[in-house]
């Protein structure tokens, strides 16, 4: 029941648009007037997500998908029948939704048009020598790490690393060194930081039980995987790091066309942070020339520390 939902929301909203069936296009099956033809289940199957088109494989796969667009165009004329069409948040969620599709379209014709060269073999290897610890199978790493009781102290430590003190000498008394570790070793939080760093790097701090734990490694052992195995990972990795710079790009360039004003007093309302106090106001200067005005009493000066 629960993949049916899924791949029933991840259908799109096509049926209800249906064109006329013709001899290329046949009708498979109707509501009321509504015909979902052939094209349409065809176009609804290519929308679904992997693990929707499995659920969906096979002549009983294919009647229960029918079953559901059916369902579905029923759900819509009923909705249309009650007056939901003309509901003001569904147009909302139409805007929203048009707005949304707009953007995607237009940052992926950017991507696609800027960063269609695929990675070449030289900067592959590039690539894989300077990363050769992300390849390794079977890894063992060896950790070291500092344990604080709170987040000030931890944001403390981290300060410190960034400016280049040694992480030995940091956590002194608060932990050190906790020798090697593979997969399954550790708590899910530590593991799923610990094997995304390099030999050398140290973790943001991770919020445990007992406090807060910075974790650096320091070795790594096991079986590196050879470049020609390791190419279709890195290639990928190239790309998505290559389509990252463009977008990133994209926004600043498309930025210097816009003035943005983001109002930090109302934002500071709405996430409930207190709005920056307003400047004290100074304070009036005494009239000059006016014998009758009494001049403000002197503060007693502090009495002068006894002397040894």
């Amino acid at each position: 029941m629960k993949k049916l939902l899924i791949a029933l929301s991840a259908c799109a909203l096509l049926v209800g648009c249906t064109k006329p069936a013709d001899q290329n296009n046949p009708v498979v099956a109707t509501v009321d007037s509504t015909a979902i033809t052939a094209k349409d289940v065809q176009d609804e199957m290519k929308g679904l997500p992997e693990m929707a088109k499995e659920f969906f494989k096979g002549p009983e796969g294919m009647a229960r998908f029918v079953d559901e667009l059916t369902k579905r165009e029923m759900l819509y004329l009923e909705a249309k029948k009650r007056g939901i069409d003309k509901d003001k948040d569904v147009d909302k969620r139409i805007e929203d939704f048009k707005r949304m599709t707009m953007i995607q379209k237009m940052i992926e014709k950017e991507i696609e048009e800027k960063s269609k060269q695929q990675p070449s073999e030289q900067e592959m290897k590039d690539f894989y020598e300077k990363n050769k610890d992300e390849f390794v199978e079977n890894a063992q790493i060896r950790l070291s790490q500092i344990v604080v009781k709170s987040q000030d102290e931890a944001k403390k430590v981290q300060e410190r690393l960034q400016k280049g003190e040694d992480f030995k000498e940091i956590a002194g008394g608060k932990g050190g060194d906790m020798g090697f570790f593979k997969r399954g070793d550790l708590s899910p939080q530590l593991e799923n930081v610990a094997f995304r760093l390099k030999k050398g790097q140290a973790s943001p701090p991770i919020p445990m039980k007992d406090g807060f734990h910075i974790l650096m490694v320091t070795d790594i052992k096991g079986t590196t995987v050879e470049f020609e195995k390791a190419k279709a990972v890195i290639a990928q990795r190239l790309m998505m790091d290559r389509q990252k710079t463009v977008f990133d790009k994209f926004i600043e360039d498309v930025k210097k066309n816009y003035k943005i004003d983001i109002k930090k007093d109302e934002l500071a309302k709405l996430t409930g942070a207190p709005a920056a106090p307003p400047k004290p106001a100074e304070a009036p200067k005494p009239a000059e020339k006016q014998a009758d005005a009494p001049k403000p009493a002197e503060a007693p000066k502090p009495a002068d520390a006894p002397k040894k």
